[in-house]
């Protein structure tokens, strides 16, 4: 077989190719040459990127095999993943790799900044001796205003505490108590314009959050005023910013991004009191070694057609380790559903008991899906492209959960509603410490099987003789039975279901199901 092809658009950490391993075919390209990255994208299977290549909707229609972009950082600004989720491609980032690169240097600046070192070097550099022009400010003793407590924001609050600052923050999505914790009183975003010395905004960029630090916010602060802003690009308003400095209305700025990068050429840049630095938040050994490893990681999982938690376009997220025996299974349980069905799928519901409901289980919704539409469709199926899959094809979806279960710690239920109005419904559970998958339900009645490669359920008027037939029959046809569960109802008709160690031909089904007499007989096959 060939290898997945993988390729690197931007100068990535060696440690990344490491990482990826042998089992890949690496390719390179400069990405931020459209006329070399789209024909380079065309046949590959995932691409590797910074910041620099432009991920967007025509590279993502140009690209017929790929299945995911890995951003070796964490903002998302040059994917498109609107288009990549709609196309089934898994966008993944690396949201942890920089951040405590990104608040060294927030704290940087923002040093910088108060003690003015920029300017005082370049003076020196130039054979002038300025002690008096460049007075700065101690930190110690101010008010610092963090925006946005995020990671970074906690991080940068962490760092300054030992500087002997008081820390006030905003942000709406964290509660006081959890920021008391911190040392840090949560304030409006106006009491902190109004009181904070020094402002350091750690936000991510959104519709909400361009601008937030414009032309108003900067006549409700000091004149004393330190805006850093190591974040995102537009958050702080460039040219409010820079009439503020201008007119006195703030004493200083650290700006590490910028509206529109590269950006050489800001009016700020002319201003002394300004500290820039050309996006560097990332730029450490460290935090570069750090991307590369964990995209190239999410790479290798995503290929394999298994979840990654740092994809951005899949509901999950991090699992509960309660959760993560149960995502084969479930699509198992969706593979083996499909198998017997006999008709197409309308909808699919996917049911949680046990003390499994209590974590987030949304991603098991996908699992099931993807199983389903491993049966169905011939082109690969990923947990991206499985809700897209019914979305086009119009089956519906959904997911229920509760804490109860009568005869199991956690099980996982999966029912499609068929076009023919009927319905098969299949449950399984994992058991012991090595976590075993097993079937416990078919359509009501009750099993007991290890889930396997090869599956085989027959459906027959109860009566005596019948098992010994069927093991008869797949002798003679060289199929050794692994295990076996007959399951009768109170309506006199029995259903067997039995594990094998070999794919079985229709023939030989066929030939079964006749010498029983079976009402329905259907093998499925999870693998191949």
């Amino acid at each position: 077989m060939t290898k997945p092809r993988v390729l690197i658009a931007e100068e990535l950490s060696p440690a990344t190719v490491e990482a990826l391993g042998p089992d890949f075919e690496i390719v390179n390209c400069d990405g931020a040459n459209r006329a070399e990255l789209l024909p380079a994208i065309a046949d590959v299977d995932a691409i590797l990127v910074r910041s620099a290549t432009q991920v967007d909707a025509e590279a993502i229609a140009a690209a017929k095999n790929l299945k995911v972009i890995a951003r070796a950082g964490v903002g998302l600004d040059n994917v498109d993943v609107k288009a990549a989720t709609q196309a089934g491609v898994m966008v993944v980032n690396a949201p942890t790799s920089n951040i405590v690169s990104a608040a060294e240097l927030a704290v940087a600046l923002l040093l910088a900044s108060a003690r003015n070192v920029v300017p005082a070097a370049a003076a020196l550099a130039n054979g002038e001796w300025k002690r008096s022009k460049y007075t700065g400010v101690e930190v110690a003793d101010k008010v610092v205003g963090v925006v946005g407590l995020g990671r970074i924001g906690v991080l940068v609050a962490q760092r300054l505490s030992a500087f002997g600052v008081k820390l006030i923050a905003y942000d709406p999505y964290v509660q006081p108590a959890r920021a008391a914790q911190l040392g840090v009183r949560m304030v409006s975003l106006d009491d902190l314009l109004a009181e904070a010395d020094f402002i350091t905004v750690h936000l991510p960029k959104t519709p909400e959050t361009v601008g937030l630090i414009g032309d108003e916010a900067l006549h409700k602060v000091k004149p004393t005023v330190h805006i850093i802003n190591a974040a995102r690009g537009g958050i702080v308003d460039e040219a409010a910013l820079y009439q503020a400095l201008v007119e006195g209305r703030v004493a200083g700025a650290g700006l590490d991004v910028f509206n529109k990068e590269p950006c050489t050429d800001s009016p700020l840049f002319t201003l002394e009191q300004v500290v820039a630095t050309p996006h560097l938040g990332a730029s450490t050994d460290e935090a570069q070694e750090k991307a590369g490893i964990a995209v190239a990681r999410s790479v290798r999982l995503a290929l394999a057609g298994e979840l990654v938690p740092d994809a951005v376009n899949v509901q999950g997220g991090q699992l509960a380790q309660i959760i993560k025996p149960l995502l084969p299974l479930t699509e198992q349980l969706g593979s083996i559903a499909c198998g017997l069905a006999t008709d197409a799928v309308v909808r699919v519901d996917v049911q949680v008991l046990g003390e499994a409901a209590a974590e987030d289980v949304r991603v098991l919704e996908l699992s099931a899906l993807k199983g389903v539409f491993q049966v169905l469709v011939n082109d690969p199926v990923s947990f991206v492209n499985a809700p897209v899959l019914a979305q086009q094809r119009g089956v519906e979806v959904a997911l229920t959960s509760d804490t109860v279960s009568p005869d199991h710690r956690s099980l996982v239920r999966v029912t499609l509603t068929l076009t023919n109005g009927k319905s098969v419904s299949v449950a399984g559970t994992v058991a012991g410490p090595r976590n075993i998958a097993k079937l416990v339900e078919v359509d009501g009645h009750d099993v007991d099987v290890q889930v396997s490669d090869h599956l085989i359920f027959l459906n027959y008027s109860d009566r005596p003789g019948v098992v010994g037939t069927i093991g008869q029959k797949l002798g003679e046809a060289g199929i050794n039975i692994g295990g076996m569960q007959v399951s009768p109802d109170n309506a006199g008709s029995a259903l067997v279901v039995l594990t094998v160690d070999s794919a079985v031909d229709k023939a030989t089904l066929e030939g079964i199901s006749t010498a029983i007499g079976a009402n329905w007989a259907e093998s499925v096959d999870l693998v191949g």
